[in-house]
């Protein structure tokens, strides 16, 4: 499924779940992933509301406990545990922006306002309702930004905040109203989705319409709704033109090799392989190929080359036709098994087996079988 994001009024955590809840997103899959992480005295609803001239939906979210300080090394080993890897890259991204702006190491970080409970809820919500939706790609247009300042423990800061600057990154930005637009939390959702499905800023991309969501914010605005609006498509069947970036490497070892492949595929590859070769002089060697979209090929370029140390590559433009496909959740152990339907069969995701076979010790093969009997 492809997301694409319109931060109408701006984005938060808040905001994006239940714009994800609006579209579809199951509610008891997210209690459910937030449950794993340990949390206890919390409880987690969502509300229809009226915004301006629209209905939204809104996340209410209560804990007992209202601390809003910890270190966000417990929050990041509290998410692991839900095996998000979105939630993950969010909260390392926050501890890694807030050392650098304090000057201390990511792992000694200790948050202030975000580290409340209703951070760890939002984050790891929100990474399961992008997994229970079957989101593989997400787009974002242009992120308002807006003005004025904001009191926190560090004292008063300008808006947009120094750590939600550091988040956004990379991302496409425009001009906002007065007041908060974008919170770090939203921000590092943003930056976490798009190191896991990759991020394309700018306009709708070509998909047939799934469902909308609209997640509202708490601000009552007097002249608009404040919305965050979730689109979710699936991607037509026609031909996409991609491109393929090449790369001829006798003098890189295999342990380099595959590092390359994952994070190439992290930061937005469509696919990524290596064919054997001989070259010349009769020289064993590897072809390193990464499929990239278009407006993607530049970074992945420059990420292949710094990271292989390759003096050039090949670029050629090609036609991918991708079916259509969706997914379906079945419940195995008491963990989530995505199911990927196409045209002409289903499979279950790898990866949900292969955590699900970590926890059971039960071989990957006969934990196929059981999801297909799940059906």
């Amino acid at each position: 499924m492809i997301l694409f994001l319109n931060p109408f009024t701006g984005l938060a955590g808040d905001m994006l779940l239940g714009a994800l809840l609006d579209a579809g997103a199951s509610l008891d899959a997210v209690r459910r992933a937030v449950a794993l992480t340990g949390l206890t005295g919390w409880r987690l609803d969502a509300e229809r509301v009226r915004t301006g001239a629209l209905t939204a939906t809104r996340v209410l979210i209560d804990v007992e406990d209202d601390a809003s300080e910890r270190p966000a090394a417990e929050l990041i080993a509290m998410a692991a545990r839900a095996g998000l890897p979105v939630a993950d890259a969010a909260l390392t991204a926050i501890a890694e922006a807030e050392g650098a702006l304090h000057g201390v190491p990511p792992a000694d970080v200790h948050l202030h306002e975000l580290g409340g409970h209703d951070t760890l809820i939002d984050i790891v919500g929100c990474a399961a309702a992008l997994r229970d939706l079957g989101v593989t790609r997400v787009h974002c247009a242009p992120l308002p930004l807006g003005s004025g300042t904001v009191r926190t423990r560090h004292g008063v800061l300008p808006v947009p905040a120094p750590a939600t600057l550091a988040l956004l990154k990379g991302a496409r930005v425009r001009a906002g109203a007065a007041g908060e637009a974008v919170t770090p939390t939203g921000a590092a959702l943003l930056h976490a989705a798009g190191t896991v499905h990759g991020a394309v800023y700018g306009t709708v991309p070509e998909m047939e319409l799934h469902a909308t969501g609209y997640g509202a914010g708490t601000r009552e605005l007097p002249d608009r709704p404040n919305v965050t609006v979730a689109m979710l498509g699936r991607p037509t069947a026609g031909p996409d033109h991609q491109v393929v970036l090449s790369t001829n490497l006798d003098d890189v070892t295999g342990e380099i090799l595959g590092h390359v492949i994952e994070r190439a595929l992290a930061a937005g590859a469509a696919d990524a392989w290596i064919t054997p070769a001989v070259m010349k002089k009769g020289r064993p060697a590897h072809v390193l190929h990464v499929l990239a979209p278009v407006e993607l090929a530049g970074r992945l370029q420059e990420l292949v080359l710094a990271e292989t140390g390759s003096l050039g590559l090949r670029r050629s433009v090609v036609e991918k036709v991708a079916l259509p496909r969706h997914f379906e959740t079945v419940r195995l152990y008491g963990q989530d098994v995505r199911m990927k339907h196409g045209p002409w069969g289903v499979k279950p995701e790898h990866d949900d087996l292969a955590r699900l076979a970590q926890v059971t010790g039960k071989p990957l093969r006969e934990l196929a079988r059981e999801a297909f009997d799940a059906l």
